[in-house]
């Protein structure tokens, strides 16, 4: 059975970013030879996304000509995010400016979602819905860190700076770009979205416990360290968040029309690219600490609930729903 032109370009590039993780796991070992692959590595995924079906045929021709269609479709939201994948690259590497980068990434993440927002919906529902969840995000970890409602019992004490009393500045913003991606990629289906950021979740916890953004004291632990309270409280957070968006910004969430092509058509792309990027670095993340049974669990999560977003929105567009 011959694979896709799609699933082969997508195949081959994740293959080179398997290497491109081969070196910066040498580099952390010391060595030198680490960086080579690094450096060959991550421009190879990207050229292999864009014309690695082309292989073996006219694969200069089809490079060019795909990258002058895409270079004419670029917009400012898809710049910044590719800023927020490249802020990660890093991390391995220079372990010790993790909140530095962890910030900004995130930061570039939440620009990129604003941006996107507002080129569809508009600056002032783009605000709204920014406004609405760093907001909603900042009070719902302000009153689990002091109460233990609604994810259990955790601490923010060992957080590094800046923090918004006591709550690391990159949470807040990370609500509004996790629920908008999910949101995206649930097609507006609420419970589906929550459903997403649990997946998403069942990485951060351990990661952001690694790196000492917040401590569980919870006396009833199931995944490093947070309780069950924690993922039915991230999914009732979650899925109220993604409600609110799609009555903010109903137009947000309808589908772009138009027929699927081998050439490569970037409005047809969404924010909700910034889940299966995650799918890709926090497992990754993980492995880099030495966190190898969490990040095979945090694969499978996500993986699932991604195939799970498909499966209904492929239902939905045959009419089954």
């Amino acid at each position: 059975m011959t694979p896709s032109p799609t699933l082969l370009r997508f195949g081959l590039a994740s293959a080179a970013l398997g290497v491109a993780f081969l070196g910066a796991l040498l580099v952390l070992r010391g060595a030198a030879v680490g960086w080579g692959l690094i450096a060959g590595a991550f421009p190879a995924s990207l050229v292999l996304a864009l014309a690695g079906d082309a292989l073996g045929g006219d694969f200069v021709g089809t490079l060019r000509t795909r990258w002058g269609t895409l270079a004419a479709q670029l917009r400012p939201w898809m710049g910044w995010l590719c800023a927020y994948a490249a802020l990660k690259i890093p991390v391995p590497l220079w372990p010790e400016g993790f909140p530095l980068l962890g910030l900004l990434s995130t930061a570039a993440l939440s620009v990129a979602g604003w941006l996107y927002a507002a080129e569809r919906v508009g600056a002032r529902r783009a605000w709204a819905l920014a406004a609405l969840a760093f907001a909603v995000g900042w009070g719902v970890e302000l009153l689990g860190s002091r109460t233990g409602v609604p994810f259990g019992v955790y601490s923010y004490g060992t957080a590094p700076p800046p923090t918004l009393l006591t709550v690391p500045l990159l949470v807040p913003l990370g609500w509004f770009a996790l629920t908008l991606a999910a949101s995206l990629l649930a097609g507006g289906r609420a419970w589906l979205a929550g459903l997403l950021m649990v997946a998403w979740d069942v990485g951060l916890e351990p990661l952001m416990t690694a790196e000492r953004y917040w401590l569980w004291q919870d006396p009833a632990p199931l995944w490093a360290g947070a309780p069950l309270q924690n993922f039915v409280g991230w999914w009732g957070v979650g899925t109220g968040l993604s409600w609110a968006f799609t009555r903010i910004a109903p137009g947000l969430f309808r589908r772009p029309a138009g027929t699927p092509s081998l050439r490569p058509d970037l409005s047809r792309l969404s924010f909700a690219a910034a889940y299966p990027i995650e799918l890709f670095f926090l497992p990754g993340g993980l492995v880099l600490v030495g966190r190898f049974l969490e990040a095979g669990v945090t694969l499978g999560a996500m993986l699932a609930a991604l195939l799970l977003a498909r499966a209904v929105r492929g239902r939905s567009e045959r009419g089954g729903v």
